[in-house]
């Protein structure tokens, strides 16, 4: 069982290496909103990598992560707004496994989140630090409800205490890696299809 709950803890990692998988979300349903601005294919300068945001539902994203070697992943994502400070989290879509539905049974993918500083005229945003995560429950082993597996911290506070911990350490140095910058990507223009006679 053990090794299964590895397993699912790094469906959220996978992607987004450092990441802190937590096994509840960091939004309530009153503190999720919506902007049409995140909506797009964003980049950094010099980077591989693109977000890709598209609306799935009334305040839902479906976000394609691609990495620096074209390798998609896809997420459910939610904007969210606690005093004041936007965050996103993110929950991996259900993966196209070929194993079977009892061994897929045993995966439990994980919430992951991230801070927004802004979305225009750049999206701005950064993501908790595992190591300095580590350091502070090694220091103070009761800061946040959590397991430790593998050399990994599983958080498993509640929502309400996910949301007090991270904006108390939203200034704390090194809890939150450097802002990145990316920039709206405008896709490829379709190509016209060559016109034919009597057309």
């Amino acid at each position: 069982m053990k090794t299964f709950f590895i397993l699912a803890a790094l469906l959220c990692v996978a992607l987004l290496m450092g990441c802190i998988p937590s096994l509840h979300p960091l939004y309530t349903a009153e503190d999720l909103i919506f902007s049409p601005g995140l909506v797009g294919r964003w980049s950094e300068d010099d980077s591989k990598e693109t977000w890709e945001f598209s609306k799935q539902g009334e305040k839902e994203y479906r976000l394609v992560y691609t990495d620096d070697k074209g390798r998609p992943g896809t997420f459910v994502v939610h904007l969210l707004r606690i005093k004041g400070k936007m965050f996103l989290d993110l929950f991996p879509s259900e993966p196209d496994l070929k194993e079977n539905a009892f061994y897929q049974f045993h995966l439990l993918p994980a919430h992951s989140f991230m801070y927004v500083k802004q979305i225009k005229p750049t999206l701005q945003m950064s993501i908790p630090e595992a190591d300095w995560l580590k350091k502070l429950i090694a220091a103070t082993p009761d800061a946040i409800r959590h397991e430790e597996i593998e050399d990994r911290i599983v958080l498993t506070a509640s929502t309400k205490e996910l949301q007090a911990f991270f904006l108390k350490h939203l200034e704390t140095k090194d809890a939150f890696g450097e802002l990145c910058n990316m920039k709206r990507r405008q896709a490829p223009e379709p190509k016209k299809a060559a016109a034919t006679g009597g057309e």
